[in-house]
């Protein structure tokens, strides 16, 4: 479907104040960034966010692929929040903006005067969003948070690796990315709130709670039976088979998610007693006999290729796909498809490669309107549009290092 012609942004004319960095915080302003919203990232003078250092990989100018990943659609305003004149100029940009979002720990802003009491003072409906390992209240809250140990606090480990060796993180950061959506999801909804009532907000979002809710039912299966999770590797507490398997060539994952599916298998691959044998015909009796099964399963799946079963899965319309690498999954026909991989235009760069945003909307699509921007790259555009600075008072703010 082809967007309607001159469709505006949902989220066009709203203003958004990114005191955030490293990724839970940048992740949640780039959402509302793609959806439109202008993004305004402030920025340490001289250093910018951590993530700019992180690497490599770089690109050949230098730019980090870190920050890359969670930076578009911003604008970047370099700008020293420990002078009073930086606080000041915050301050004036508190007034024209619509939503504050930070993460530094907890007590930072209150200690610069920059609360959300004191702000609302200049901007009543402001929406203000911290974004914290462990919130604003409870006896961690002073703690620093961190993806890592944020992942182990909140049972996230425990049930992840395989079931005789040690826990495992998840190869991305799972509770940064988590929290990042679950803030933008509490902003859009004050935003919406905001519009009916007239009345800002102030939203505390946690690590630990998002991860914690991201526990979901394996949290609910705890809550119900009283039986502590146990790790399954890559296999799954409620539901057999759907784990990876190894072919002759290799590993794939497949599943049959109910008894519907388990049947239809057992006649795709000429086992049809499966299907019917009282230890294998639901899923509670799969359950119960997993280790059997998996077994059988392992055998007759060790005597053709990946390529073979995803075939003869795929033709009898079962969940099956291959492992792919991350060359694999980006160049992947469906992806490619879906347009998740994009180059965009950079000051720099002459391009850079980047992920299209998920949020597939046909009437309003979202697009890259800034490339991730390099250090303070629109500090003089932002001072000028938005507060009537002229070269000069740019000039003396940066010699003061203030900008």
């Amino acid at each position: 479907m082809d967007p309607p012609a001159n469709s505006d942004p949902l989220l066009d004319g709203v203003r958004v104040l990114d005191l955030t960095r490293i990724l839970a915080g940048p992740y949640c302003t780039m959402l509302l960034g793609d959806l439109g919203a202008d993004i305004i990232k402030v920025e340490v003078p001289g250093r910018g966010d951590d993530t700019r250092q992180w690497g490599p990989p770089f690109t050949t100018g230098g730019e980090s692929a870190y920050f890359l990943a969670a930076n578009r659609n911003k604008r970047s305003l370099t700008l020293n929040l420990k002078s009073e004149r930086g606080r000041s100029i915050l301050g004036e940009l508190i007034q024209q903006a619509d939503i504050l979002i930070e993460n530094f720990r907890v007590g930072t802003l209150e200690k610069w005067d920059l609360s959300y009491e004191q702000l609302k003072n200049l901007r009543p409906d402001l929406i203000y969003c911290t974004i914290t390992g462990y919130g604003y209240t409870g006896p961690y809250r002073d703690r620093p948070g961190y993806d890592f140990i944020i992942q182990a606090m909140g049972g996230f480990m425990s049930v992840t690796g395989p079931e005789d060796g040690e826990p495992f993180r998840a190869g991305i950061a799972v509770a940064d990315l988590s929290s990042g959506i679950y803030a933008c999801n509490a902003v859009l909804a004050a935003l919406y709130a905001r519009e009916r009532t007239g009345k800002g907000q102030r939203i505390d979002i946690s690590l630990l709670d998002c991860q914690v809710a991201m526990m979901s039912y394996v949290a609910s299966n705890f809550l119900v039976s009283g039986e502590p999770p146990q790790r399954f590797g890559n296999a799954h507490p409620n539901l057999v088979p759907y784990q990876v398997f190894e072919a002759q060539d290799g590993y794939f994952a497949f599943a049959a998610g109910n008894d519907l599916q388990w049947a239809n298998f057992c006649r795709a691959v000429g086992r049809e007693a499966w299907g019917t044998d009282p230890l294998f015909a639901t899923n509670p009796a799969r359950l119960t006999n997993r280790t059997k099964l998996v077994g059988l399963l392992n055998e007759l799946f060790s005597t053709r290729s990946v390529a073979d079963w995803i075939e003869l899965c795929e033709g009898a319309g079962l969940p099956v796909g291959p492992i792919n690498t991350m060359e694999a999954a980006l160049s992947d026909p469906q992806v490619l498809a879906r347009g998740m991989v994009m180059e965009v235009p950079h000051p720099t760069e002459g391009s850079v490669p980047l992920l299209r945003s998920p949020l597939n909307i046909p009437t309003a699509p979202s697009e890259v309107r800034y490339p991730p921007p390099t250090l303070g790259q629109h500090t003089d555009e932002i001072l000028s549009e938005l507060l009537n600075y002229d070269s000069e008072g740019i000039q003396a703010l940066r010699e003061s290092e203030v900008v």
